[in-house]
């Protein structure tokens, strides 16, 4: 089996495009992929064509670990852009895979490692802004049957807060914990807004409200001071989405400078890569959320990924939060709220709806800078 045809399908979908891949074979299976980065669809579809397209073609897609290997070897660069034109490629090879062989690609991963998969809401609390306005909305996230929920409080701080804004957020933390009681998983999303001594200084006024985890405190790559966030709480520190590279991710679990790693799959070259890396953090003691706020396509590969790794906590989820049509991209798969079921079909289990994707254009920058007060307001638009 040979691939002979790569396509990419530009779609919106609210405040994100997202940008599928699907590669053909000589055989007429069809294989689909997410690459899918904010800001970077445009770019990333560039390099699919101009790049990775003339070096997968005729290629055996089960030669996936060794292909996705080349092609990080050989972009010489790194970065998020044509690391997310690789995972795309990589995770449609292992749907063409499990299509062959009529296996789910949790089956082609190690197979059944786990019992439950739980899943985390995040993206429901577009338009809030008030604590109030926060209680509200999760109060309705629980009840659509979530026991974990993720949100950034802070506004569009960055680097410092003052102390009446601080004060400010504590105030929403503590609504939420109120508004859906003791037992529920609270994680606090910081988005790398603040230096190590506000993060510490913050993340202290949230003990009472006791975090699941507090995620990516400082700038990606200011490693040392996550580790500084870390031994100075009490709660586990989470990070890693915006790591790209497995060097980047070796110097973050050889500094311990997290709790939980959150690769993202569809940025960090693909689901071999991944196992890698939990294989790494298993060494260090370390447990993996990935990370995904992209489209369904990368999200039913994570899931894939993590019934087929023990390692796995819990699985981020914004498909219930996103535009309505979200769910009509894709054709054959609908997750259902607060845990995801085992998958069942061969490959990915999902395809495309052309028509659908059609109907909803590419929009221009549609995405908002998380410092922009914007996002406030339409982070999860509907």
């Amino acid at each position: 089996m040979k691939i002979t045809r790569l396509e990419t399908i530009l779609t919106n979908a609210g405040v994100r495009n997202y940008l599928f891949v699907r590669l053909t074979t000589d055989t007429g299976l069809t294989g689909v992929g997410e690459a899918s980065l904010e800001w970077q669809e445009k770019a990333v579809e560039s390099l699919l064509h101009e790049w990775v397209e003339e070096r997968i073609l005729g290629v055996n897609p089960f030669d996936v670990e060794t292909l996705a290997a080349k092609l990080i070897r050989d972009q010489y660069q790194g970065g998020p852009t044509v690391l997310s034109a690789i995972s795309g490629v990589e995770i449609g090879c292992w749907d063409l895979i499990g299509k062959a062989q009529g296996q789910p690609v949790y089956q082609l991963l190690g197979g059944k490692a786990r019992d439950l998969l739980p899943a985390y809401a995040n993206g429901w609390y577009g338009g809030a802004r008030t604590p109030q306005d926060y209680a509200a909305l999760a109060r309705g996230v629980v009840q659509r049957g979530y026991a974990a929920l993720k949100f950034d409080p802070f506004g569009v701080a960055w680097q410092s807060m003052t102390p009446e804004a601080m004060d400010a957020a504590r105030q929403i933390v503590a609504a939420v914990r109120d508004a859906v009681g003791e037992r529920v998983e609270l994680m606090i999303e910081v988005h790398g807004r603040l230096i190590a001594i506000c993060a510490i200084e913050m993340g202290k006024l949230l003990v009472p409200m006791r975090p699941a985890w507090y995620e990516e405190p400082v700038v990606p790559l200011a490693l040392e001071a996550c580790r500084a966030v870390r031994d100075a709480l009490p709660f586990p520190i989470a990070s890693g989405e915006r790591l790209y590279t497995l060097e980047e991710f070796e110097r973050l679990c050889a500094l311990d400078a997290c709790d939980i790693v959150q690769p993202d799959l569809a940025h960090c070259g693909g689901l071999s890569v991944g196992k890698r890396l939990a294989a790494l953090a298993e060494r260090h003691g370390m447990r993996l959320a990935p990370h995904c706020s992209i489209g369904p396509v990368a999200l039913c590969a994570a899931i894939h990924f993590g019934w087929a790794t023990p390692s796995v906590l819990i699985q981020e989820n914004f498909g219930d939060f996103d535009v309505s049509w979200r769910r009509e991209l894709v054709k054959g798969w609908h997750p259902p709220a607060g845990a995801f079921a085992l998958p069942d079909r061969p490959g990915l289990g999902i395809e495309l709806d052309d028509a659908v994707c059609a109907r909803h254009p590419y929009k221009r920058s549609s995405f908002p800078s998380l410092w922009d007060d914007r996002w406030l307001k339409e982070f999860t638009k509907r």
